[in-house]
């Protein structure tokens, strides 16, 4: 397979870092594999290579990213059942559950979706690089429901440059702690690592952060909980939980941004990726997966209707 070259304007604001844009436009490459793109000579600005990560970039300038083919990882796939929600010669579309990781990191080298999709689809070997074969976007691991993961080269810059240019119209169900002040919203604040705990992402202040938007409307509300119907406009890393965090609505069971100990018996958090639409390589008509909300999940509705 040969490389594949993405050409790109720049139309922020002068000064930004070089790898901070890439990341933003090429979500399917980790910040690290595109400092190492840079170094090897594998990006071009107003035709000339550089090698500097953090090069500042002036509006108007064309960077040119010559992608290496993808290369051949070391992963055993692995006979793990997929709830197969869609399927053909391009794509995979599954219903992922809480607790799986969509791809082999720290402290999850196995039983991720990435082994489980090799182990039905070995041809995707390799698909999207860097030991993450076929993925196009992400799940948090305790977030369940609807992804989508390409199984060629073809179809994995089409699908990644759908969400790149937001064509992808993305709903989560999520129930939260309290009641927004408003029964809809949109919410822009921007995410980026929390300064004082790397592992964690944190609303800051733009120049610190990347854009990140999202919107709500409320579908039902319980004396102390309500059950929002999210649309994350852009896919920024825990995004959805940062932002009902940042309207001091923290996602149910969240305990990492939200109440360490929860009021209600969930273990997990009740945040769904209930419906995705998109329009998939060669199709003129965008498609809409579906996955329902989890037994778990409804059984702490039922509760809280019964107890209502």
């Amino acid at each position: 397979m040969s490389e594949r070259i993405v050409k790109l304007i720049y139309e922020g604001e002068k000064g930004e870092r070089l790898d901070k844009y890439l990341v933003d436009c090429l979500p399917e490459f980790s910040r690290s594999r595109l400092q190492s793109m840079i170094k090897d000579s594998c990006v071009f600005i107003d035709g000339i290579v550089t090698y500097k990560t953090g090069q500042s970039l002036s509006p108007g300038s064309t960077v040119l990213v010559n992608i290496p083919p993808p290369q051949t990882t070391d992963l055993i796939p692995e006979d793990i059942p997929l709830d197969i929600i869609f399927e053909n010669e391009d794509c995979m579309v599954v219903d992922k559950p809480a607790g799986m990781v969509v791809h082999p990191a720290a402290g999850h080298e196995t039983g991720t979706l990435v082994h489980a999709a090799l182990g039905h689809a070995p041809e995707m070997e390799g698909i999207g690089g860097e030991g993450r074969p076929g993925v196009v976007h992400r799940l948090d691991k305790d977030t369940s429901g609807v992804i989508i993961l390409a199984k060629n080269d073809k179809a994995h810059q089409w699908l990644q440059d759908q969400f790149r240019l937001r064509k992808v119209d993305k709903t989560y169900l999520a129930l939260v702690d309290g009641v927004p002040a408003t029964p809809s919203g949109r919410i822009e604040a921007a995410i980026g690592r929390d300064p004082r705990l790397r592992r964690k992402m944190a609303v800051v202040s733009p120049k610190k952060g990347r854009q990140a938007v999202t919107e709500y409307e409320l579908l039902e509300a319980f004396p102390e909980h309500t059950l929002l119907e999210v649309h994350p406009i852009t896919g920024r890393t825990h995004q959805i939980r940062l932002h009902m965090l940042f309207i001091k609505c923290p996602v149910a069971g969240d305990t990492l941004y939200g109440k360490r100990v929860g009021d209600i018996p969930l273990k997990r958090l009740f945040l769904h990726a209930s419906r995705l639409q998109i329009q998939l390589p060669g199709d003129p008509d965008p498609h809409t997966f579906e996955a329902p909300l989890p037994a778990e999940l409804e059984g702490v509705l039922f509760d809280l209707r019964e107890n209502n």
